[in-house]
């Protein structure tokens, strides 16, 4: 098996550092080239096989809600699962999983994510790694323009926002296994919970990922996103259409 059908997302997050956008519009919610960001995810999802789609929900949870309802209008089916925003992304991704997920292997991601991953290849490595959980991961990209100096502390150039090397971060795109509830705390967030006791067991793959990857955190990032947003749908935005090949 190579193919998952089931994604849990997080999207319960109060999206304080994208204020003032956020101010009365949920994080999920916020615009990016007229769709809702938690638009493009689903339907990059729904391009990639996945139909089962359960959505954490907290802050303004009932906006995000009416907006997608059951999924029917993207192709897909969604569930919601209630957490509170202090509960964080271990109360959110082990209610989901508990109240509504039985594969035994499915994805899971926070919803600031926007990435073009080919889900067959992150699947295929998590089955053969055994592991309980596989992280996404991609080069760390630096914020800043990096000064190249000679010997002589003469400066030869100006790199923008190289890639780091062997330095890599989460993207927040994750492959579960169901039994992964076993270490999922009440409250807290996995990064800092549950993905430390795996990588101890030798229980946490990593997958590297070369491709286009943002992360929609703040206003900065929400105009990179813009911008960007096609490497996604590299097709005319009003085309969309999540059974598209």
């Amino acid at each position: 098996m190579s193919h998952v059908s089931t994604a849990v997302i997080m999207a319960g997050g109060r999206g304080t550092r994208l204020l003032p956008v956020t101010e009365s519009t949920p994080k999920a919610l916020v615009s990016i080239q007229s769709r809702p960001l938690l638009e493009w995810i689903i339907r990059w999802l729904a391009r990639n096989g996945v139909s089962n789609i359960v959505i954490g929900v907290a802050f303004e949870k009932e906006k995000i809600i009416d907006r997608f309802k059951d999924g029917e209008q993207l192709g897909v089916q969604i569930k919601y699962s209630n957490h509170s925003v202090e509960g964080g992304t271990a109360e959110g991704f082990r209610l989901a999983i508990e109240r509504h997920v039985s594969d035994d292997v499915f994805l899971a991601m926070n919803g600031d994510e926007l990435t073009d991953i080919k889900l067959d290849s992150l699947i295929k490595i998590h089955l053969q790694s055994g592991a309980l959980a596989t992280v996404s991961i991609s080069a760390l990209r630096s914020p800043f323009g990096v000064v190249r100096l000679d010997s002589e502390d003469h400066i030869t150039g100006f790199d923008e926002k190289i890639s780091i090397p062997g330095v890599f971060v989460s993207m927040g795109v994750y492959v579960f296994r169901r039994q992964i509830l076993q270490y999922i705390p009440p409250k807290g967030d996995i990064e800092r919970t549950t993905f430390p006791t795996l990588s101890r067991m030798g229980k946490l793959q990593a997958y590297r990922h070369n491709g286009f990857w943002a992360t929609v955190n703040n206003l900065k990032e929400l105009q990179q996103a813009e911008e960007t947003i096609q490497h996604i749908f590299p097709f005319e935005a009003n085309s969309l259409n999540p059974h598209h090949t």
